[in-house]
């Protein structure tokens, strides 16, 4: 009986298992590879090269009426060669978005522009805040006030402003950390032109490779006054003006990406603060005011192409800002001139306490 029983269980150990219903280890693999290869031959096979693309063209009359009338003919397939790099050129025409071409335009192009608009623009005598006038008066604004602390670089730029696009230009020599001086200015602006419709504030200033344990405080209260008191204390003026005047306005407070992220390799801890203020003091603002239908955002920009950054100091610190921005470069002094344009005109009418970064990508890494 014992033997017996321990026959059955030799039995039982020698029987074949049965096959389990996954493959494992090495036949596994090759299950997979052979899946694989099968499924990369359709794909393969599925991969469409054609060498001509029939084109079929349907055009009006003359009389500009749908016919039936068509053109039918291939165009070739060819590699697309890769477009060669051209630096940005800086152009120092201007051409105003005059009354007639306006009338022509469809509805979603005349709300992007600033047709009629008056404007004010600080830090505008130079740089980035100088090509986004111009910008505004080729978009069709009604009358441009540039509030600069330069009062040589201030004139001429306004005087240039209007003898290219001979729209009405003023300049005030305003420091935007003087409160009553900005109220003065900005009562004048109303009394010239009428209430203004937006303020871009673009002055502002840049204190970088400084550590902050050698920073001086007072170079630190500088900062912070110009920066971010500044832009409490214009928007207050200008937006105290679109409220007695009862009319919806746009603020675009410029900002920086470093208000966002900590830039590298320079060390600039107090300036990236003083943006962050901006910035939520833009949003704040934007809640605080939509009530009055006037619109707060900011623009953030990456390294700019300005005039402050071309010294062979920074050369070194350039290369190394452009390794890190996708696109391989710096902004070019006109790269913020759409966003402000859109920014200001109807077309953003939906948008406020927004902060719109426009790096090249900086900030992707």
């Amino acid at each position: 009986m014992a033997a017996a029983a321990r026959t059955i269980r030799l039995a039982s150990r020698l029987a074949p298992a049965p096959r389990p219903l996954f493959a494992s280890g090495a036949t596994a693999s090759a299950a997979r590879r052979a899946a694989f290869s099968v499924s990369a031959r359709q794909l393969r096979s599925e991969v469409i090269k054609e060498t001509e693309i029939p084109v079929s063209v349907y055009s009006p009359d003359s009389k500009g009426v749908a016919s039936g009338n068509s053109d039918h003919f291939t165009i070739p397939v060819r590699p697309v060669p890769k477009a060669p790099e051209h630096a940005s050129e800086e152009s120092d025409e201007i051409k105003p978005l005059d009354d007639r071409v306006y009338n022509q335009m469809p509805r979603t192009l005349q709300k992007m522009s600033v047709k009629g608009k008056v404007i004010i623009i600080t830090g505008g005598a130079r740089g980035l805040g100088n090509h986004m006038a111009r910008a505004c008066a080729e978009a069709g604004a009604k009358a441009i006030a540039i509030f600069d602390a330069n009062q040589e670089l201030g004139d001429e730029a306004a005087a240039e402003l209007h003898q290219k696009s001979g729209l009405p230009v003023s300049f005030f020599k305003v420091d935007v950390r003087d409160g009553n001086a900005i109220n003065v200015a900005v009562q004048n602006v109303v009394d010239l032109y009428g209430a203004p419709d937006v303020l871009v504030n673009s002055a502002g200033i840049a204190d970088s490779n400084i550590k902050a344990e050698t920073y001086d405080p007072a170079m630190f209260r500088r900062l912070i006054d110009i920066n971010l008191t500044g832009s409490f204390l214009m928007a207050q003026a200008v937006g105290r003006a679109m409220m007695d005047a009862g009319k919806p306005g746009s603020i675009i407070l410029v900002a920086s990406m470093s208000g966002s992220i900590v830039n590298y390799p320079q060390e600039q801890s107090c300036y990236n603060a003083s943006k962050a203020g901006v910035i939520q003091f833009g949003k704040s603002l934007a809640a605080e005011w939509a009530k009055y239908n006037i619109r707060v955002n900011c623009i953030s920009p990456g390294y700019m192409d300005t005039a402050l950054n071309r010294v062979p100091a920074l050369d070194a610190q350039k290369k190394i800002w452009k390794s890190l921005t996708p696109q391989e470069r710096l902004g070019a002094v006109d790269d913020l001139n759409g966003l402000c344009v859109f920014l200001a005109s109807d077309a953003s009418g939906f948008m406020t306490g927004s902060n719109v970064i426009i790096d090249g990508g900086y900030t992707l890494y």
